[in-house]
């Protein structure tokens, strides 16, 4: 008996999209002798962007997996994967169309009504329509069963009550989308009563609050809805699929490059520092590399895998515990090999400080790496 395989095979050539890898480094030389790109940690969650955003709409590389009726490009998810990919291994400020692009246009593609297709998908592929997340809530972290956050049902429409937390974005975002209770909730069937809407966060009776980082940034946001209408049709998907639809939406978040290319920008400037005899030189630097070059393969396969409309999401969770662990272990590695005295270049310093500040949370978004643990027992028949 063949053991189960977590991760799916390479289905095709990574070589097939070399000259597209070619086109973008070389978009991302010019923005980076522009000005335009400073390396940084977390770029995908920190740096937002809008001008940037729109720059990248301009070449087609927003909305790439969207059809070309809905303002898309109608190109394959392994093409938006060596995107995103080289953007998030220079640090690119992407954070204002990130998550519109990566989990949400799929998500309408598959649940969304043919309204809301119209609606999003071409300002999303514009770089003009920005999405936050909304399902962490305080005193459930990952279990998206336990919330509390109740939508009740009013003439034309549903009106939802309760609070959303680290809600990336939120205060520069235009909507999210909101996982609530339509039904109470039953102790036999915990999964059961979920369903989502899409918020307007400058709606009425919206209340978003900044939660600063100990660094002093605003990323992060508690979004309070006190009696919020949403209207009948921005009801996502089915009344009561919401635990499906949020699962599917999961396997986008959990697998792509963002879950171990985070601290690359600095493990890339970290191999520079060594170069020049600003650092000691140190083996693990090509462990790290290593680790790195196997979960690049890893998060193509699972691409592949969703392109192919595959269920991924064990083998996203594989990708997205292995890759966080690598990205903490990597911000752990320049912090240690650098004294105090350290280099004199003062960018470095601060990419080391920003990934030792980040890396508590690497393990944590997404689902934490305990849970996405026991969805791979699941996966492999051990629970």
């Amino acid at each position: 008996m063949r053991d189960p395989r977590l991760v799916p095979p390479l289905a095709s050539d990574p070589h097939d999209m070399d000259d597209l890898r070619a086109e973008v480094r070389q978009f991302i030389d010019a923005q980076s002798t522009a000005g335009r790109i400073t390396p940084r940690i977390d770029s995908w969650l920190t740096g937002w962007d809008e001008e940037f955003s729109r720059a990248l709409a301009d070449r087609g590389w927003l909305g790439m997996t969207i059809p070309v009726e809905y303002g898309g490009r109608g190109r394959s998810h392994l093409e938006r994967f060596v995107v995103t990919e080289e953007l998030l291994a220079a640090g690119a400020p992407v954070a204002a169309h990130w998550i519109a692009d990566r989990q949400i246009a799929p998500s309408l593609l598959v649940y969304g009504s043919e309204f809301h297709k119209q609606r999003f998908l071409p300002e999303i592929a514009r770089g003009e329509c920005y999405f936050a997340i909304g399902m962490s809530e305080p005193d459930s972290g990952s279990d998206l069963a336990s919330v509390r956050t109740k939508a009740t049902r009013v003439d034309d429409g549903w009106v939802l009550s309760g609070t959303k937390v680290w809600t990336s974005g939120a205060h520069r975002a235009h909507a999210f989308i909101c996982l609530a209770r339509t039904a109470p909730l039953d102790p036999a069937n915990r999964h059961g009563g979920l369903s989502q809407f899409i918020v307007d966060l400058r709606s009425p009776r919206v209340d978003i609050r900044p939660i600063v980082s100990i660094q002093g940034r605003h990323d992060f946001n508690e979004v309070i809805l006190d009696d919020v209408f949403v209207a009948d049709d921005m009801l996502f998907g089915t009344v009561g699929n919401g635990w499906q639809q949020v699962t599917s939406e999961l396997s986008f978040e959990r697998s792509g490059p963002e879950r171990f290319l985070s601290t690359f920008p600095l493990l890339a400037d970290t191999a520079e520092q060594m170069r020049n005899g600003a650092v000691p030189r140190h083996a693990d630097l090509g462990s790290y590399v290593a680790r790195t070059i196997g979960l690049h393969q890893m998060s193509t396969a699972v691409a592949g895998a969703l392109a192919r409309r595959e269920p991924a999401d064990v083998a996203a969770a594989v990708v997205k515990v292995l890759g966080t662990t690598t990205e903490g272990d990597i911000a752990d590695f320049a912090d240690v090999i650098t004294d105090d005295s350290g280099p004199t270049d003062s960018r470095y310093r601060e990419m080391i400080d920003d990934a030792a500040a980040q890396r508590p949370g690497f393990t944590l978004r997404g689902g934490t790496n305990e849970v996405l643990r026991g969805v791979i027992a699941r996966g492999l028949g051990m629970r």
